[in-house]
């Protein structure tokens, strides 16, 4: 048996280390207020001859220096701490993305090229990874031990939470949320590959079709291309509404007066709760997909929706 908890990511080591700089500076500064007080309940105590000095002395400056190095010591951890936490929650541009949605009580995971796993997650190493999470019940926690990463999975919302593996193997992969009866039972494993065998892998398990492909599918199965252009030939009915090529990541002004960036959790809200954000200049007439489109077909919706930011604005 060991104590230790294996290390697999670029982080791991510096958040065992943080984790290291806090417990030592606790224990130091529990030594130093339980050694103060026996030393002095000892040396002090009832019926000791020990001089006590004039009642009328007294000096802080023992005080104050102590409290100021700990003081200066703890707001250090903390500005590393928080340094890094925005690393950890600042996915690279050049990530890999792998949408994940919970379940009661399965993980599933999906890739960008189609391929599909059940509590089951394969990434190469040597490459950042950037998840994208949903759920679609009750709260759930997505954890990583190995990774020294977990975050809370939410209903109706899109986290995200990224990693770079450095050592092949298989890792254990948690729901740390109480999410229901079979809880416990919400395990994974986590396969950390070469990146060789990573792309084996997925020509090997390869899906019928693409997100892009399949959202593209749906785009037309539910009705949405009768209305919005989406490319360069496709799109735009007797209906006026906004355009979708190049929406992804331009920003958006509303009917309020205000401006929104399209990102994922814009273009989710758009589909499901369409009269919340109405765009500027449109009339609120797109009707609510809440209740018809499941966290799997929406993934595939924005996956297809992104892939038009190349397209440009028309």
């Amino acid at each position: 048996m060991t104590l230790t908890l294996t290390s697999a990511s670029v982080h791991s080591a510096e958040v065992d280390a943080l984790l290291a700089g806090l417990l030592l500076m606790s224990l130091a500064v529990l030594a130093l207020v339980f050694g103060l007080i026996w030393t002095y309940a000892i040396r002090y105590r009832a019926g000791n001859t020990e001089d006590r000095g004039a009642i009328g002395q007294k000096s802080w400056r023992i005080e104050i220096g102590w409290t100021v190095a700990t003081l200066v010591v703890f707001f250090a951890l903390f500005v590393w701490g928080a340094d890094l936490y925005v690393r950890l929650y600042t996915a690279p541009g050049n990530a890999l993305k792998i949408y994940v949605v919970g379940k009661q009580w399965m993980w599933k995971v999906e890739h960008e090229g189609g391929q599909r796993e059940i509590n089951a997650l394969h990434v190469p190493v040597g490459r950042p990874v950037q998840l994208i999470m949903t759920s679609e019940d009750v709260i759930h926690d997505f954890s990583i031990p190995a990774f020294r990463i977990k975050h809370d999975v939410l209903p109706g919302r899109y986290e995200q939470l990224w990693f770079n593996a450095q050592t092949p193997g298989s890792y254990h992969l948690f729901c740390t949320q109480f999410c229901g009866t079979d809880h416990a039972a919400m395990i994974g494993e986590v396969v950390a590959m070469q990146q060789a065998d990573y792309a084996r892998w997925l020509t090997q398990n390869g899906g019928s079709d693409t997100l892009v492909a399949a959202g593209r599918d749906l785009f037309t199965r539910y009705g949405c291309s009768g209305c919005h252009q989406a490319g360069p030939t496709g799109g735009g009915g007797t209906v006026r509404a906004p355009s979708l090529n190049g929406l992804y990541g331009s920003p958006v002004p509303l009917a309020d007066g205000t401006t929104v960036f399209a990102d994922d959790k814009y273009i989710r809200d758009s589909i499901l709760l369409p009269a919340d954000q109405i765009v500027a200049s449109y009339a609120p007439v797109m009707p609510s997909f809440s209740g018809q489109i499941g966290e799997d077909d929406l993934i595939k919706l924005i996956a297809f929706i992104k892939s038009l930011a190349a397209e440009g604005p028309s």
